[in-house]
């Protein structure tokens, strides 16, 4: 046999390789982004009853009795809202009235569920926030609840969703003054929003609960710790998952970066985190921190709370928190022996 034919020969079966292998990392990719990503897919983690695996199934919930009023609060009070993205996409959601006498005008709240979830999830924090005298839109975000869509954008979709619900608050009411709050992928959103240079100058703060980092971390995580692959596997899979995403979506993984955006924002920011978070890295927390370009920044770690789970592991420290950041914010201060709130001139 020839030298020359021997070089070929090696050559063939590398080149065989390595077709062999892109092909079984983007099957991988394939798989795995209708999987997490397409909710409308047979493939779907939608399509059947999702395990909840994390810390958070098996931690007590010490405001219990605060869930279950909220929900019954959030049954009775919900009214619709729509609006069409600018994809067409149909965006649903609900609005609460504020839920105190005599509450000051011109204030909202906008409450964003996480992933797999819907806005009823957030009924405690909306219930919080009426409380304070606000009125409460608490969005599905796209591919949940009533909410259409075909493609889940883990916050790259959603934020752009979530600026027009405040352009179309603002439009109704140009004297809005408007707060943010989310939950893991809702935080996401919301930390993506407020760096965006469309933000209107009608937000005036935000709050982002359990965010990741940007979404090429978030799935790295996930890859390491909930799957056990390793990261010379787990990178190149999500870096075609990307390339997925942005030619079936509209969108790659990059423009889901919360530490990007996070540098533009110059509105106040409340970040928190769980310090026993098994679904996105606690570290997140002094990364989000960092990266925030905001003068005015505030950061919570809640000790031995999984994830999305700090408000219910230590209720009392958490409202305490964000109650006085709110109040700081948007000048609202409880009165001595006053249940409700009032405003400052």
């Amino acid at each position: 046999m020839s030298q020359q034919y021997t070089s070929k020969t090696r050559l063939i079966r590398l080149l065989t390789g390595l077709t062999v292998s892109i092909g079984t990392f983007y099957a991988l990719a394939d798989y795995l982004f209708r999987f997490v990503l397409e909710p409308g897919s047979r493939h779907s983690l939608f399509s059947s009853n999702r395990p909840d695996a994390t810390l958070a199934s098996r931690q007590p919930h010490h405001d219990a009795d605060e869930e279950a009023e909220a929900v019954r609060w959030f049954d009775s009070a919900k009214r619709e809202a729509k609006i069409t993205a600018r994809d067409g996409t149909r965006l649903h959601g609900w609005m609460l009235d504020p839920d105190c006498a005599d509450p000051p005008r011109h204030f909202y709240a906008i409450c964003c569920h996480g992933f797999s979830g819907d806005p009823k999830e957030m009924a405690k924090y909306a219930h919080r926030f009426a409380g304070m005298g606000f009125t409460v839109l608490t969005p599905a975000s796209r591919c949940h609840e009533l909410s259409g869509g075909k493609y889940i954008g883990m916050g790259a979709l959603e934020h752009r969703d979530l600026l027009l619900w405040i352009e179309t608050i603002v439009t109704t009411d140009p004297k809005a003054q408007i707060l943010l709050d989310g939950n893991s992928m809702g935080a996401a959103t919301v930390m993506l929003t407020a760096g965006d240079p469309h933000l209107p100058k009608n937000v005036k703060a935000a709050i982002a609960d359990c965010g990741y980092t940007s979404l090429e971390d978030q799935f790295l995580y996930s890859a390491r710790h909930l799957y056990h692959a390793p990261t010379f596997l787990a990178r190149p899979v999500i870096g075609i998952m990307s390339s997925i995403a942005r030619r079936r979506a509209g969108y790659d993984f990059k423009e889901a970066s919360c530490v990007n955006a996070l540098g533009h924002t110059s509105i106040p920011m409340l970040f928190i985190h769980g310090s026993a978070d098994d679904f996105v890295d606690p570290a997140s927390l002094d990364r989000n921190f960092r990266a925030c370009a905001s003068t005015v920044k505030q950061k919570l770690m809640i000790a031995g709370a999984a994830h999305a789970m700090s408000a219910s592991t230590d209720p009392k420290r958490y409202w305490k928190t964000v109650t006085a950041f709110v109040g700081r914010v948007f000048r609202l201060e409880r009165p001595k022996g006053v249940g409700g709130y009032i405003v400052f001139n």
